[in-house]
Parts: C-alpha cells; structure tokens; sequence
C-alpha cells in the first residue's frame, strides 16, 4: 500500500519559503514529489492542506538516564517522548550510573536502543573520562569501536587542561567531535541560577557568566591547538557566543549548540523559586535572550538542542537551591519555536530544518533527510491552526519538569512518520 501526502507545505533548509506539492510514499523511500500527482491507485491519501511537512528532527543533546536512573527516565520513555515531539533520532548523554565511559556500557545502552521504535536513530557519546571525575581518560578506542558518535563528560567540566588536552588529540585521531559543558567549578560555587539583581532580591547564589565565558575561551584554545572538532554546548550569554564567532572567523573547529529555554527564558521568570526554570547552564538575561536569537538567524549557532534533563517531581518539588538542574525538551522544542517564533515571522521553517534536523546530522556524520524523490520516508506532518497543552496526559516521558507543564501553545505534531512508518497519528 502507498501512501500520498497531499497538497503539503514541504519546508527545506535550502529555503525559507514552503513548498505545496504532494508526497507519494511506498515502503521506507519517497517515491514521488510533485505539485501534483495524479495516479493515487492503491493509495491511502492524507489531506495535508494547511499543514507542514518537514524532515524528522534530531537533538544532539538528550539525557535519557539509563543505565541507572530508571525512576526518572528510560531508553524506552525517551524514544516516546522524542516521537510524540517529532524528533526521529538523538544522541544520549553519558551522565548514567554508571557513566557511559567504557565500550561495554556503550554496547549495552545501544542494544537498549535498538529495542525502541526509532532504534537506528538513537546514537550514544562516550565520557571523556572514568566516571566523569576529570582525572583519568575512558576507553576511548575502546567506545569508538563499539559505536560512540562523540566524547563528553557533559555536566562535568573537564578542569584538567592537560587531561582535556590529551582527549582532544585521542578525538581528533579517530575523528570524532569533543563536546564541552563549559564552566569554571570554581566560580559556579554552589550558585543555582544566574548571578545578577534577580538572584540578589531571591537570596540565591548565583553563577557568573564568566563561570561559562572563561571555560568557553579555554576549551577553544586547547581546540585550536590540537586541531580537534569542538562541540560547546547550550551556550548561554552573548559574550560566549562573540567568543565563537571570533574562533570560527579563524577557522578554528568549533560548532556551537543553543537550546530552546536559553531562548525564551532568563532569570526573570524564578520570580516565584519554579524549579521547572532552573538549569544548567542557568538562564541568563533578557539581553543575551535577544543577541542569542539574533546569533540563531545570523548562522552562528549550528544546531538547536534540547538539553532534554527529566527529573522526578519529588526532586523538582524540592526547594530551588536544593533541587536538580534541568528541564525535559523532547516533547515541547518543536510546539515552543512555533508558537514564539515561527507563527510571528521571527523565525522561518528553512532555518528549523538546517538548525534541528540536518545540520545535527551532519555534525554525527549522519546523512539529512529532506524530503525529495528517492530520499528516505522520515518526516513529520505539523499542524498549526490545533494547540497542545502539555499536561501528564499529553506526556510520553516519565518526567514532566517543564516550564510548559500544563500550558496550551499553538501547533501540534501530527503525523511522525519513521523509515516509511506512521508511529504517530494524531
């Protein structure tokens, strides 16, 4: 049976503009693309009028907390949060218990990946360094060989220049990028949100944009002298991302992650201690909300990326200082872009598709998947005339620590379809 798509808005990178035209599916291949295809013979027909047909996305940057955190989310729950938000393939995180920092946790976390409904999409980084502690360096041949896309000990700083130094060299030789959760320990101290007035009227200790901004600029440098690809995650302040502008104008190998809450949120919204606002890196200010969306549409961010961080709400529900970082994003990213950004002409769908779906791709050495004849059937159909309200009933993830817990946006995921498959009907 085929399927036809028809009369859809297709959005590319190449473009920013939408394209109607109809998709004619049969197994896991696009088989047809044309602004009208007349034989639907053994077709089911999907009336796309209205709607967005774009490429599946894919976050570099998830957390899905096994081995070991069960309580707060599985392989499993993370692959269902990732389609019910339209995401079709992510990297996971090593900050597991144990950590993801040998070739034998790595084989068992993608064998636990290749159970779920988008088993292939689902890669895994390896840890810098043993148990993340920053002193010793992980098997990193080791992880390579058994699958790892990329080495971190995100959460963790690697304070060691010279440990950081010899993994950057080991990365470059077997060509696989290095990302860095930039922060100086020292100066974060046991602040748990942004230093600045808003953390001085809560009574809070703060953490200083130069906690991030000095880490930003070291990790470059140690990068440019090793020759190593380096990944700076969920960038935060203005200043951080002008120190990456400079390094690219110089050709360093330096790509550059911004997540959706350092976007829409800053300090101001702790008013009321919501632990649902508090992460880390923490949000900033209103004025590095600005220069970040502005570095979006200039280019200077490579890709978009969650941070996608579940916590139980026994956690949550702690007091600010005492509570964990980190907000889940899988299942919101797509809904919030639209409803801040794309319905008010700020963003447009192309640069979604470059920023969420094919340059992500790419920087894993993954090939994108636009939606063109003979391309691979991964995509998902997005209607913004509905709303979704992301209460528990919506909420495929076993965490629900959210600044969008119970809040109506516009737009919904419709369809996600995965190598030909529809996982996802609304």
């Amino acid at each position: 049976m085929k399927r036809l798509y028809r009369h859809a808005q297709i959005a590319s990178e190449d473009s920013p503009k939408l394209q109607t035209a109809d998709v004619l599916v049969e197994g896991d291949k696009i088989i047809g693309v044309a602004s009208e295809i007349k034989d639907v013979s053994d077709c089911e027909i999907i009336d796309c009028t209205g709607r967005i047909l774009l490429p599946g996305l894919f976050d570099i940057h998830v957390h899905a907390r096994e081995p070991g955190q069960d309580d707060k989310e599985n392989i499993a729950t993370c692959a269902e949060a990732a389609i019910n938000g339209g995401v079709t393939g992510f990297v996971m995180m090593p900050n597991t218990s144990p950590a993801i920092d040998n070739a034998g946790v790595v084989r068992s976390v993608l064998e636990s990946a290749r159970r779920t409904r988008i088993g292939p999409g689902i890669y895994t980084t390896g840890a810098i360094t043993k148990g993340r502690k920053g002193e010793e360096l992980a098997g990193i041949a080791g992880m390579k060989a058994a699958g790892a896309v990329m080495l971190t000990d995100d959460g963790f700083p690697v304070d060691n220049p010279q440990v950081l130094r010899r993994a950057m060299e080991y990365a470059r030789e077997f060509d696989i990028p290095l990302a860095s959760h930039c922060e100086v320990k020292e100066l974060s101290g046991k602040g748990c949100m942004h230093e600045g007035k808003i953390s001085y009227s809560l009574g809070l200790p703060g953490i200083p944009a130069i906690s991030e901004e000095i880490c930003i600029a070291r990790d470059i440098r140690l990068a440019e002298f090793t020759g190593v690809h380096l990944n700076i995650q969920h960038v935060t302040t203005e200043r951080g991302m002008g120190t990456i502008k400079r390094a690219k104008d110089r050709g360093i190998r330096v790509t550059c992650e911004i997540a959706p809450h350092h976007l829409m949120f800053n300090h101001e919204h702790i008013g009321d201690y919501d632990t649902h606002y508090k992460m880390n890196p923490p949000l900033r200010t209103p004025e590095d909300n600005a220069a970040l969306l502005q570095g979006l549409k200039d280019g200077w961010f490579d890709v978009i990326a969650t941070d996608h961080a579940p916590h139980t709400p026994f956690e949550k529900n702690q007091d600010f200082a005492s509570a964990p970082f980190g907000i889940t994003g899988l299942e919101t990213a797509l809904v919030s872009l639209y409803d801040y950004y794309i319905r008010k002409d700020i963003l447009d769908w192309g640069l979604i598709v470059k920023r969420y779906s094919a340059e992500p791709r790419r920087l894993m050495k993954l090939p994108p998947v636009p939606i063109q004849e003979g391309g691979i059937a991964e995509f998902i159909l997005f209607n913004p005339a509905r709303t979704t309200t992301f209460n528990r009933a919506f909420m495929k993830s076993k965490s629900i620590n959210t600044p969008f817990l119970d809040k109506t946006l516009q737009g919904m995921v419709e369809r996600v379809v995965y190598r030909g498959e529809e996982l996802l009907v609304r």
